[in-house]
């Protein structure tokens, strides 16, 4: 028999998200959450998407990953989809940041987990926890292959002129401060996407990737190569997100502490957990804020006028940057949902060839679609993001050799 499944994690610092794929034909067998680990209340939400299959939760403590991830076996093997199962070829796990160490997904040795480690200091809130979840698969399945996929990945291709920041060179090499970007297999999913929806090969395509959810960034792909993107040595960088601020004059953080006498921890948690949307208006649901705008709330307005500015920055710099552009395409939860986004992101921009149909851009859909005018000079396309799909055709692809 071939093995053909892969299973999915995505190890956060409390909660495991995951699912079981048949690369056969692409099909989720299973999807799940496991949060609150560590907590009394945790919580495991299970959906086998097998025939005859109920979704199931349990609530009770879950006192680490190693018990979050038993639990996880459990429930795939009560519906026959168990983690012994001949038909697992491989665990594929996202791992936040590879830095200039990974470029590839990479079959995971214990060489490959000091790097990992070894990268904490750039990505303390997440690199731990992602190696947790592949500690604890190793422990479980020790003969099966376990796939790290890297969200820096795909930004490697930058040359160093967008990837350096203007600082000592020396100062910058010793601490490894650069750009990295993140969120990329979002963009690497969607780029490529993007070429398939417009019948041409990506090496033939240039795109603009707008990936916006909560987190929020921006890629300029050339060619199926990402030459720029917003995020830089964090996920803080760039657009304005639902509670980071995006880019910020540095000397703000002097400022703050100098005068505001404020901790470094104290401007982490402002900077990263109450900026964004949430700290111009006090929500962060996009949905909200739209609400909150037809019904005249001023502060409202203003974040989303904020947000759409910072949007247009980049559409236009990266217009610049790419020379041409044949599509701008919008992904996750508000790029794939909220159309009034899409409509102010380029208005007004017209003379760069962009604009959308109104009603095609008021039409709902969960399949990839353009909105542009029949005949528009630049294409603008909505298009799904599936990451674990890429996780899993990424780590598939590595271990079925």
């Amino acid at each position: 028999m071939t093995a053909t499944r892969v299973l999915v994690l995505n190890s956060g610092s409390s909660s495991v998200k995951y699912q079981l794929l048949d690369m056969r034909d692409r099909a989720r067998l299973a999807v799940g959450l496991v949060e609150r680990i560590g907590e009394e209340n945790s919580r495991l939400k299970h959906t086998p998407l097998i025939e005859g299959g109920d979704p199931r939760e349990r609530t009770g403590p879950i006192a680490d990953h190693d018990e979050a991830l038993k639990a996880v076996a459990e429930e795939l093997a009560a519906d026959g989809l168990g983690l012994d199962s001949p038909e697992l070829a491989a665990i594929g796990h996202r791992v936040v940041h590879g830095g200039q160490s990974f470029t590839q997904p990479t079959v995971v040795d214990d060489t490959v987990l000091a790097e990992i480690e070894r990268l904490i200091p750039v990505a303390p809130l997440h690199n731990p926890a992602n190696l947790t979840g592949i500690r604890t698969a190793r422990a479980l399945r020790p003969d099966l292959p376990q796939v790290a996929v890297f969200d820096t990945a795909f930004h490697t291709t930058m040359p160093e002129s967008a990837a350096r920041y203007a600082i000592d060179v020396e100062t910058a090499d010793a601490h490894r401060i650069r750009r990295y970007g993140f969120h990329g297999t979002s963009h690497a999913y969607v780029s490529r996407a993007t070429a398939e929806l417009l019948g041409r090969a990506p090496e033939d395509v240039n795109v603009i990737v707008l990936h916006l959810g909560n987190g929020a960034s921006a890629s300029a792909v050339r060619g199926g190569r990402c030459v720029d993107t917003s995020m830089g040595l964090t996920p803080l960088e760039g657009l304005v997100m639902g509670t980071r601020s995006g880019d910020l004059d540095p000397a703000v953080i002097f400022h703050l502490m100098r005068v505001g006498e404020m901790s470094t921890d104290e401007i982490d948690t402002l900077l990263n957990k109450r900026s964004g949307l949430i700290g111009l208006c006090g929500d962060n649901d996009m949905r909200e804020i739209r609400r909150r705008v037809d019904e005249g709330d001023e502060r409202a307005k203003l974040a989303f006028d904020i947000y759409i500015h910072r949007l247009k920055k980049y559409i236009g710099a990266y217009c610049a940057v790419l020379g041409r552009v044949d599509a701008v395409v919008f992904t996750a939860g508000v790029g794939e949902n909220a159309a009034p986004v899409r409509e102010a992101a380029v208005g007004g921009l017209e003379g760069l060839g962009l604009a959308v149909d109104g009603e095609l851009n008021a039409v709902r859909s969960g399949e990839p679609r353009l909105i542009s005018p029949a005949g528009a000079r630049v294409a603008v396309a909505v298009v799904p993001t599936d990451e674990e799909l890429e996780i899993a055709a990424q780590t598939y692809a590595l271990v079925a050799i």
